[in-house]
């Protein structure tokens, strides 16, 4: 945990920005992975991290704006609790260390709640992620759960506050990265052929335990590259394979990192394989060349795209004016995903709060294929830390289906595509701090160019 005084001005300033009414933060819950004492590893909510710092289950908070009360409802632990569980601090003690004076029992919140509408109090609550959360809702407030979009202004003013990272965060998010590059380096140096990517996916996982941490996410390890989350880890490696690892660390106080790299399964890359990686790699380059405050990160995305098909125009891939292809979206056939998100208390930072609020501040995604799947589109401010991860796909699916519509025939070689189409995929990723001037990368570096990766090998 931060120090006490991180948490109260953090809901401090919550408050200031939302204005009036009752703010309703759930807790998350244990929940059964095959049977309810058989749990899913625990993760609170991120928001209820940030503004309140514990990672216990069972407790849920409020923040009455008008009447400037905070509490934290939870219940103590029964001696059946303890003999199974062990020691943990009293409810008042955990509160006493964020800075919550009022502590109340778990079944006190729904009488607070309607006592609250009673008295004419907006109760604002966050769109919910889990189904116990659904229920709570629409027992408590009477919102069937289709209807649980949430409240703007709570979710703006989150979303305005967590987008900004302070310095404190962003030494835990660093150490988030400098973890994650070991996994990645640990993973790279034993793909090899004859090995399996469960082999690769436990050496990842290892790292990250024994670092005090945890995943951040579903580790992808893959030879099968073109699926985009492939988190199956069964296939043999072969001489010959491209080998994908999209992995990150969590650090015990919840902050994230998210990289990505590509290895070949030998020594060293095919030529064919060079050539695309060089390409992969100077479309993540000039990114990264692009990154500054005032900067829509959908043009950093339009020029990795635009980099892409002139890229892709010499080696007789594509055809055409480049920012013609990308306007039209013929570009996604071989990119079909966006160019990176916000990382922090999540890898996909607040994405249960929505990508309109998060990634577009309010402003509409486009619909079309490819471009949709941009989580991230707004100008970057100071304080913004996000990953860049373009990518270059051969999907064989999306090739016939694209081919036998010949759907953007003037831009795409489908005879030369054909060639390509058991090629696999290629996504490297880092994470950067956006500063007052630039952007700088946050933790260790992992090999990134092709005579990087080869050299660690």
């Amino acid at each position: 945990m931060f120090d006490k005084d991180t948490y109260v001005q953090r809901r401090a300033l919550l408050k200031k920005r939302v204005g009036s009414g009752v703010l309703l933060f759930l807790g998350n819950d244990e929940c059964g992975l095959n049977y309810a004492d058989n749990t899913f590893r625990y993760r609170q909510d991120s928001s209820f991290l940030y503004y309140f710092g514990l990672s216990f289950a069972g407790l849920s908070a409020i923040i009455d704006i008008d009447e400037d009360k905070e509490i934290i409802f939870g219940d103590e632990l029964s001696i059946d609790h303890i003999v199974w569980m062990g020691t943990q601090p009293t409810l008042k003690e955990k509160s006493g260390q964020v800075g919550v004076a009022h502590t109340l029992p778990s079944t006190a919140l729904a009488s607070f709640l309607q006592k609250a509408a009673q008295k004419g109090q907006t109760v604002h609550y966050l769109p919910p992620y889990r189904a116990e959360h659904q229920l709570k809702l629409m027992e408590w407030l009477g919102i069937a759960p289709a209807q649980q979009t949430g409240s703007v202004p709570f979710i703006r003013a989150i979303v305005d506050q967590r987008n900004h990272k302070s310095a404190e965060e962003i030494v835990e998010i660093e150490k988030a990265c400098n973890i994650t590059a070991d996994m990645h380096l640990a993973a790279m140096k034993m793909v090899r052929p004859g090995i399996r990517e469960w082999e690769v996916a436990a050496a990842i996982q290892a790292v990250a335990l024994a670092a005090g941490g945890d995943l951040s996410f579903a580790t992808i390890a893959t030879v099968n590259g073109q699926t985009l989350h492939n988190h199956y880890h069964g296939n043999l490696v072969k001489s010959g394979d491209l080998f994908l690892i999209d992995a990150g660390a969590e650090t015990a106080m919840g902050y994230a990192g998210d990289m990505s790299s590509t290895v070949p399964a030998d020594k060293t890359f095919t030529t064919r394989q060079r050539e695309i990686y060089h390409l992969q790699n100077a479309m993540h380059l000039a990114s990264v060349d692009a990154l500054r405050p005032g900067v829509p990160f959908v043009d950093v995305y339009d020029l990795s795209a635009r980099v892409m098909v002139e890229g892709l125009k010499e080696l007789g891939l594509m055809k055409g004016n480049a920012a013609d292809a990308v306007r039209e979206g013929a570009h996604a056939l071989f990119y079909p995903h966006g160019l990176g998100h916000m990382m922090g208390l999540d890898v996909h930072d607040m994405e249960n709060l929505g990508e309109l609020w998060v990634g577009y501040n309010g402003e509409p995604k486009s619909t079309l294929f490819g471009r949709k799947s941009l989580r991230l589109a707004r100008p970057l401010e100071a304080g913004f830390v996000l990953t860049i991860e373009p990518g270059i796909y051969f999907i064989p699916e999306l090739i016939d289906l694209w081919k036998g519509q010949r759907k953007f025939a003037d831009f795409i070689n489908y005879d030369k595509v054909e060639s390509y189409r058991d090629f696999g995929g290629i996504r490297n990723e880092e994470d950067y701090l956006i500063t007052e001037t630039g952007a700088r990368r946050l933790g260790k570096k992992i090999p990134l160019t092709a005579d990087e990766v080869e050299a660690l090998r």
